[in-house]
C-alpha cells in the first residue's frame, strides 16, 4: 500500500473514531453551566447579591401544572423544567406567577414555552436561564418583572413575530413598578416591535425614581422595531451588546441616566437617543453602523460592580451571535 494511501486510511479511521461534540440546535457548541450558578457582574450583584434557589430542592417538571406550582412559594428551589409546554387556547395568554427565591432552568436548548409568559411581581431573588418563551399574546410579556429585586435573566431566548399588528404582543421583557437589582445576560430578543420596557409610564416618578437598575450585556437584539430598551426614570449599563436591524434602539427619557459601552450596531438609524432630550447617556467605545448617538451627555460615568474587561467592538459579533439564547447545556 501506498504512504500516502496508508496515511489518508489512518485519518479516516481517527476522523470516525473521534466523539462528536454536542452541537446546539443553532449549530454552535452548547455552553457546560451549572443549575447552582449566580451572577457575577452587573445590578444583580448588588443589595445582598442574587442566589436563586441555590441551597434548596431541585425539582424536575414536564407539565405546565407541575411547572406553576413548583415556581410558586417562597421557598428556596431549582426547579428543572425538562419539555417545551404550549398554551392552545390561543386567544389568552398564560401568565405563570414565579415565587420568591427561585431558579428556573430550561433543561437544554430546545425547552420553549409559547404562549406562556413568566410574570415575577412583588418578589426577589429570583434566575431564569436557559429558556426560549414565544409569542405570549398582548394580554401578558414574555417577561414581566414588576416590584421585583434581585433579578438575573440568562440565557434565554425571547421572541414573538412581525406579521401580526405591533399590539397583537406587548414586551418581550418588561420592567416595570420600581424593579430593581437586574441583570440580563446573553438574552437574544428577535422577531418583535416593542421588546424591552424599563418604565411604563411618564406619571410614575414618584415610585420608579431611585429603582430600575438593570444591566444588559452579551446580548443580541435582532429584527426590531423599537424598545432596545426605552428607559424612563432608571439608570441602566449596557456593555458587549450587539444590535441587527434594530430601528430604534437605547431609548432614554424622563430623566433616565444610561452608561452604554463597546456595543455594535448594524443597520437602524437610531442607536442611541433622547426623547425629548431629557434622558442622559455616557457613551464610549461603541460602533454605532449607520446612525449617531444624539442623547444629551449624562452623569453616569461608573457602576457599583466588578465589570469585566470590555471586549473591543471587532470582537462583539463573534462573543454574542450563537451564544446569546438558550444556548446553555447541563
Amino acid at each position: 500500500m501506498k504512504l500516502s494511501s496508508f496515511l489518508s486510511l489512518g485519518l479516516a479511521a481517527f476522523a470516525l473514531a473521534a466523539p462528536t461534540p454536542t452541537e446546539e440546535k443553532r449549530g454552535t457548541l452548547a455552553k457546560r453551566a451549572a443549575i447552582t450558578e449566580t451572577p457575577t457582574t452587573g445590578y444583580a450583584t448588588q443589595n445582598g447579591g442574587t442566589t436563586g434557589g441555590k441551597g434548596g430542592t431541585t425539582t424536575t417538571v414536564s407539565s405546565l401544572a407541575q411547572f406553576t406550582a413548583a415556581v410558586s412559594g417562597d421557598t428556596a428551589k431549582v426547579v428543572v423544567l425538562s419539555k417545551s409546554l404550549t398554551n392552545t387556547e390561543g386567544s389568552t395568554a398564560v401568565i405563570v406567577k414565579v415565587g420568591s427565591n427561585k431558579t428556573i432552568v430550561g433543561n437544554d436548548s430546545s425547552v420553549t414555552l409559547t404562549n406562556i409568559g413568566l410574570s415575577i411581581k412583588s418578589v426577589r431573588n429570583v434566575i431564569v436561564r436557559n429558556l426560549a418563551i414565544k409569542k405570549v399574546i398582548a394580554s401578558g410579556d414574555n417577561i414581566a418583572v414588576q416590584k421585583a429585586t434581585n433579578v438575573w435573566l440568562d440565557h434565554l431566548d425571547l421572541s414573538s413575530d412581525q406579521t401580526h399588528g405591533k399590539d397583537y404582543y406587548d414586551g418581550l421583557l418588561d420592567l416595570t413598578h420600581a424593579a430593581d437589582y437586574i441583570t440580563i445576560s446573553y438574552v437574544k430578543l428577535h422577531d418583535h416591535y416593542k421588546a424591552s420596557l424599563i418604565g411604563h409610564s411618564d406619571d410614575n416618578k414618584s415610585e420608579d425614581s431611585g429603582h430600575l437598575r438593570v444591566t444588559y450585556y452579551n446580548c443580541h437584539w435582532l429584527n426590531i422595531n423599537s424598545r432596545g430598551p426605552s428607559v424612563r426614570f432608571g439608570t441602566v449599563h449596557l456593555f458587549n451588546n450587539y444590535y441587527d436591524n434594530v430601528a430604534d434602539g437605547i431609548n432614554v427619557r424622563l430623566g433616565a441616566q444610561a452608561l452604554v459601552q463597546n456595543n455594535v450596531w448594524v443597520g437602524g438609524k437610531k442607536p442611541l437617543y433622547a426623547v425629548d432630550n431629557d434622558g442622559y447617556a455616557v457613551a464610549s467605545g461603541n460602533d454605532f453602523g449607520d446612525g449617531e448617538n444624539t442623547a444629551p451627555t449624562g452623569t453616569l460615568k461608573s457602576v457599583p460592580y466588578t465589570v469585566p474587561t470590555l471586549m473591543a467592538v471587532s470582537a462583539v459579533k463573534a462573543a454574542v451571535v450563537g451564544k446569546a439564547g438558550n444556548t446553555l447545556s447541563f
